[in-house]
């Protein structure tokens, strides 16, 4: 495949995009609220719209695929005998409250002017709706120049994402064989910095826990039992307190099995992203990152794991005093995982750092297994990876880069997992793009930008 078929699909995306907006504004008017029983009929409909639209790809195969949850969409089309690809998004979006912190009702979208250019606003504009139909238009130009699509192409949009995804699973494994392909694209992240095209390689792992610490038989008088009783919140706090050394790393023993520094090429790559520290810190409130010393506020956030206290309670909090000495305390953790880290191995490594810090006459309590999930680490070597980086590279002038991520994107893990199948996590949304917050919005020129990237990647991959 040539420059010369390229060129007329790109003509074809900027000719197209004011139809291509007014679809996506037609697709975010659909409140598909995955987490809330209510908008289950909303939902549906939001799935039924999507296939119907992919149906116009000339696809061999469209529609809904019913779970015990949010139904799938599933398609399949383009020539076979050179690459197949995979892509996936999703079609649900997050709940809207608090409402009256929007600017105008989340599901009646429209673009407007600011003084960073014009954005499509509402629920679902970058997360996930407007990422998702990048790809879809891309290919729907493909359609309209060359009758066809490039490539092998079988299109997965779930309707869970935001709610657990607790039917992915069961549906991957049952539908193995049909949704193989060489790689599966995703298109559910953003850009390191504006204007920074990127590809992340790297996602961290995730491990919860939760335990309570037992200590009286009942909530005693600090009159009657004030110097003699054990305090659960004391030693709670001696124990959470325990979990970190003075320069900021976990003191859990074995917690850093497994953890690799970041190799010079890619820390070089990080390093010309131009992510501006001060003004990340400052964002949330901050002067300095308070993690490991002796790393930037950018690795400890993509390469380095955590042990985060995301809850501790116990005892009176209502309004006013009560001299009480509670019976038990209460903490939620979690903990970010990187590299080869074993979250069953951690989990062990945490409850038995706990256990050996409990005074006489106290015991703790475990609440059951909760999640736990590997960090991934994809393959860069592979083609896909060579060609996907070269075609971003092309359609933003600058070398695009690898990245990696502070979060999780379980979806990744499950298909290297069940469907044995690598994945490009290839996004155009901007951290203030207030995801999963009042006022959602998307750049329109990353919905421009982000479309002809993908007919850029297209082209590439099918070569």
């Amino acid at each position: 495949m040539t420059d010369d078929r390229l060129k007329p699909v790109l003509d074809r995306i900027d000719a197209e995009m004011p139809a291509a907006q007014e679809r996506l504004l037609e697709f975010l008017r659909i409140p598909s609220i995955s987490t809330d029983p209510e908008y289950k009929g909303e939902t549906r409909r939001a799935a039924e719209w999507l296939a119907k639209d992919i149906e116009g790809l000339g696809l061999d195969s469209a529609g809904l695929r019913d779970t015990p949850g949010h139904p799938m969409v599933v398609g399949h089309g383009g020539p076979d005998g050179g690459a197949h690809l995979l892509f996936y998004g999703h079609y649900d979006v997050q709940p809207v409250d608090p409402l009256n912190l929007w600017d105008r009702d989340p599901f009646d979208p429209a673009i407007e002017e600011t003084e960073n250019g014009p954005v499509i606003r509402g629920r679902g504009a970058s997360d996930d709706k407007g990422q998702l139909m990048t790809f879809v238009e891309a290919c729907r130009a493909w359609v309209a120049v060359h009758g066809a699509l490039p490539c092998r192409l079988t299109f997965f949009f779930e309707g869970e994402e935001e709610s657990g995804s607790p039917s992915l699973i069961p549906f991957l494994e049952e539908n193995r064989e049909e949704l193989q392909a060489d790689v599966a694209l995703i298109c559910d992240t953003g850009m390191a910095a504006p204007g920074v095209p990127s590809i992340a390689t790297q996602l961290r792992g995730m491990l919860k826990d939760e335990f309570t610490i037992h200590g009286p038989k009942l909530d005693l008088h600090s009159g009657h039992y004030g110097g003699p009783a054990l305090n659960p919140l004391r030693e709670i706090s001696k124990i959470v307190a325990s979990f970190h050394d003075e320069t900021g790393r976990v003191a859990v023993e074995g917690f850093y099995e497994g953890v690799e520094e970041v190799p010079a090429e890619l820390l070089a790559q990080w390093e010309d992203i131009g992510i501006d520290e001060t003004a990340y810190l400052g964002h949330a409130g901050m002067t300095v990152a308070h993690g490991e010393s002796g790393y930037s506020a950018l690795v400890q956030q993509w390469a380095r794991p955590t042990l985060e206290i995301n809850g501790m309670w116990g005892g009176y909090t209502g309004v006013g005093s009560k001299t009480v000495i509670p019976a038990e305390a209460h903490c939620k953790l979690t903990c970010r995982l990187v590299g080869q880290q074993d979250p069953a191995a951690l989990r062990r490594a945490v409850r038995a750092h706990v256990e050996a810090r409990l005074p006489q006459d106290a015991s703790v309590e475990w609440k059951g297994e909760l999640d736990g999930a590997p960090a991934a680490v994809f393959d860069t070597t592979r083609p896909e990876f060579t060609g996907a980086r070269e075609a971003l590279t092309q359609e933003w002038d600058r070398d695009a880069v690898f990245t990696a991520m502070g979060g999780s994107i379980p979806v990744a893990g499950y298909f290297r997992q069940v469907l044995g199948m690598e994945s490009m996590l290839i996004g155009f949304a901007s951290e203030d793009d207030r995801i999963h917050s009042p006022n959602e919005k998307y750049d329109v020129a990353a919905f421009h930008r982000g479309t002809r990237s993908w007919a850029r990647i297209l082209a590439e991959l099918s070569k």
